[in-house]
């Protein structure tokens, strides 16, 4: 006998309060720079991404898995800045960075410096999960993944023309350190399960032209990623020095859990003083009281959120 669901008899589904938001990158994406074509494929890309994670929590999965598998989707789509279609480096290669982070104990994954792990979150989760350390580099981190089986492509899997016809026109500004047009198109996901946990991940490809060897926020845990059942998740996206050097993720969180801030408080604030010290970007962040929040201060910022309410936004501008 199916019995139909009211408010005091939820179905399974509705029983399980979960909620899950993404994003591919805050920048300069405007109505008048981006193609219909364009426009369309991302938003596409952003559902697929929503798609994958909330099956998982609809079934009573954990927002562990649910970051992970969105993530996965938005490193295989071009459109993004992280896995395949990432920016090129002043030397012409590829370097991916990527962390994981989980709310209930704060354990923490992340790598940098990778260039034939097929999906660097999956890695970052092995070695927050299979290793005694958290943060892992270049070919130790390679090593490390052939050991745990992940699989392994050709450097050449991750380029694009598109990518390298930006590096190509990078390269004819000898004065640039790194790309300045503000195109940050790292991805990232936060998710509340129906057992109250968050988590978030966060995958990118740096910046065009960086060199060196820069590392930015993204793969450092309490800069651009970071988790905490206490307070809640965040991810972010943007000019990372300025994110490294509050400590954007941490700082959200320990707003929320010290001062008592709501989420959109807390985010709104730490996003005012990257802006104040002259960085731009956004995060995401989502906590155990349910609340999906985003804050940026760039003229867009891909996004979308969705849960078990019913609600599912796809967005790009910031009028949206």
């Amino acid at each position: 006998m199916v019995i139909p669901a009211t408010e005091k008899n939820p179905t399974i589904e509705e029983a399980l309060q979960w909620r899950l938001l993404i994003h591919g990158g805050a920048g300069s994406m405007t109505r008048d720079q981006m193609t219909q074509p364009q426009d369309s494929g991302v938003r596409a890309a952003l559902g697929r991404a929503l798609d994958a994670g909330s099956a998982l929590l609809k079934l009573g999965g954990s927002a562990l898995d649910a970051v992970t598998a969105s993530v996965k989707v938005l490193e295989d789509n071009p459109h993004f800045n992280a896995g395949r279609g990432a920016v090129y480096t002043y030397d012409g290669t590829i370097e991916l960075d990527a962390a994981i982070m989980d709310g209930r104990d704060r354990n923490a994954g992340a790598v940098t410096g990778i260039s034939r792990t097929k999906n660097p979150v999956v890695l970052a989760r092995h070695v927050m999960e299979d290793s005694p350390h958290v943060f892992l580099n270049r070919k130790g981190a390679e090593r490390f993944a052939i050991e745990k089986g992940i699989e392994q492509v050709d450097p050449s899997w991750f380029e694009t023309p598109e990518r390298k016809r930006q590096w190509q026109e990078f390269r004819q500004h000898k004065s640039r350190y790194f790309d300045i047009d503000m195109k940050y198109g790292t991805v990232g996901a936060v998710a509340l399960d129906h057992e109250g946990h968050v988590a978030a991940a966060t995958s990118t490809g740096g910046l065009t032209g960086k060199r060196w060897g820069r590392i930015g926020d993204s793969p450092v845990i309490g800069a651009g990623t970071y988790a905490d059942d206490r307070a809640c998740a965040v991810s972010a996206t943007g000019a990372g020095e300025y994110f490294i050097r509050i400590g954007v993720a941490h700082e959200i969180c320990a707003r929320v859990r010290m001062k008592g801030e709501s989420l959109q408080q807390a985010a709104d604030a730490v996003i005012a003083e990257l802006g104040g010290m002259g960085g731009v970007g956004g995060v995401i962040v989502t906590g155990p009281g349910g609340d999906l929040v985003w804050s940026f201060n760039t003229p867009g910022m891909y996004r979308a959120r969705t849960g078990s309410t019913g609600e599912r936004v796809i967005a790009i501008y910031a009028d949206e």
